[in-house]
């Protein structure tokens, strides 16, 4: 490292929380909620919208009746989830339907104890922004409705695919101007390598995150490991 990161960019799933969370919780819970909440919102125009977005991609996917058309986009999008898709109506859409299940109390989402430690330091001293593949409203909501209570006030500004994908290093130049930061003075935590690497390429300063394992490796000759935030702490602030 060549000098103090000045602005953290962070990632959300197996970085500042469990992959499990939303694998297991969120993404169920969307796919069960689909048909209901299209059958429940149809002639709303969030919901026209994301249905011609899908349209634009899957033309068969609209019919006649409002009935067969429900049925077809629900198959569809729940056809995206389970091949793990990062397709932009189906992040919109599944952040409605989370938003639903955060007021209704039905879960909160989960944070890293380190986490919430590190990042509420971290922002008294520098600006914290997110990069993640969900949704920017799903990453509101994400950190709204956190373990540790409405967190979002930590984070100066949220980035999703809308800026490119997360393993294209274009994306992070993106960023970095949307910001209006140098790429050097960006430190990019993530636990997904062709993530880090994109980054890096970008000039970003990187961490790779390896949450549950009992050591840290190095395998990126680009990019330091770490198991948590307080060893990011200790290599990039100490």
């Amino acid at each position: 490292m060549t000098q103090t990161p000045k602005i953290i960019l962070t990632d959300i799933e197996g970085t500042t929380s469990s992959i499990s969370f939303v694998k297991e919780v969120l993404f169920p819970y969307a796919r069960e909620a689909i048909q209901g909440y299209l059958e429940a919102h149809f002639n709303e125009a969030h919901v026209q919208t994301i249905l011609q977005q899908v349209f634009a991609e899957v033309p068969a996917a609209e019919k006649v009746s409002q009935e067969d058309t429900i049925l077809a986009v629900t198959q569809t999008l729940q056809g995206w989830i389970d091949a793990d898709e990062k397709k932009t109506p189906l992040k919109t859409l599944q952040g409605y339907i989370w938003q639903q299940g955060y007021q209704q109390g039905d879960y909160t989402a989960h944070m890293y104890p380190d986490a919430i430690e590190k990042l509420k330091e971290w922002h008294k001293k520098l600006p914290l922004y997110v990069y993640s593949s969900g949704s920017i409203k799903a990453q509101d909501l994400f950190f709204t409705y956190s373990d540790a209570g409405n967190i979002k006030g930590l984070f100066k500004g949220f980035f999703d695919t809308t800026s490119g994908g997360k393993k294209e290093t274009q994306s992070y130049w993106n960023i970095a101007e949307a910001i209006g930061a140098k790429p050097e003075d960006i430190l990019f935590l993530s636990d997904l390598e062709d993530e880090i690497t994109a980054a890096h390429a970008a000039g970003y300063q990187t961490c790779w995150l390896q949450r549950g394992k009992e050591k840290a490796a190095e395998p990126l000759s680009i990019s330091p490991a770490a198991l948590n935030f307080n060893e990011v702490d200790q290599l990039f602030f100490s």
